[in-house]
């Protein structure tokens, strides 16, 4: 035990301590989400936060000594978004004909994943710079960040909603689609990749590429069009209204 004590003092003072945790948590929640067939509510990522967040908690280890090892797998995420392009590319001929389509679906989605929570805070009285924050709830949380800094919100509170969103549209879209009768054909996952991607950014992509590759593809391709719809538009539609 002395040993154990040592050794966990000396590793959460250094990089390699976030790093570690990140990895192992993430490849045990990984193995319970296979092993349970895949179940919306076992999501990898939901898990990995809550045992990565109770674990820093109940150690005392601050978040900056955390992220000065888990910020090598951050740095991933960039390549990573980027690597989303290649199954786009495997269907640019489909994309080509339904780019109206697509487009409008992208444009109609992102306006009313924002307009109906911006109205439903302000129905509830919530204060005006929190009202702003959830306006670019459902854009991945980096550009979220900026979005609400310029359209006179709080980042961090919009950071914070961009992940619970994602989490939501992760843990609930199957249940959601499978009610509204989305098939699991070709089209239907086209359909619930693209809500997915639309509503649930990220964290609704990585689920979509876990269930149908199609599903993914369509997801990856809806995250991209709401990052660069929304950091267009949105400033423009409040600086208007």
């Amino acid at each position: 035990m002395p040993r154990f004590v040592e050794l966990w003092i000396y590793l959460s003072a250094t990089p390699l301590f976030g790093l570690t945790a990140t990895l192992v948590v993430y490849l045990l929640a990984q193995g319970v989400y296979t092993r349970l067939g895949s179940a919306p509510w076992a999501n990898p990522v939901l898990w990995s936060v809550v045992a990565l967040a109770s674990g820093l908690i109940a150690t005392g280890v601050d978040y900056p000594t955390y992220f000065s090892g888990a910020q090598f797998i951050h740095f991933l995420l960039g390549p990573a978004v980027v690597a989303l392009a290649w199954p786009l590319w495997q269907r640019r001929e489909e994309l080509r004909a339904r780019f109206g389509r697509i487009l409008l679906a992208a444009l109609l989605g992102g306006s009313a994943a924002a307009g109906s929570a911006v109205l439903l805070a302000w129905a509830v009285g919530l204060p005006h710079d929190v009202v702003l924050s959830l306006a670019p709830k459902s854009v991945t949380a980096p550009v979220a960040m900026g979005i609400s800094e310029k359209i006179g919100g709080i980042p961090a509170l919009s950071a914070v909603f961009a992940v619970l969103t994602g989490m939501i549209g992760a843990l609930s879209g199957k249940y959601l689609f499978d009610l509204l009768r989305i098939g699991t054909d070709a089209p239907g996952y086209a359909a619930r990749g693209f809500s997915l991607g639309t509503a649930a950014h990220g964290i609704g992509a990585a689920r979509a590429l876990h269930v149908d590759p199609d599903a993914g593809a369509y997801a990856g391709l809806a995250l991209g069009m709401q990052v660069i719809l929304a950091a267009l538009l949105m400033p423009l539609v409040f600086r208007l209204f």
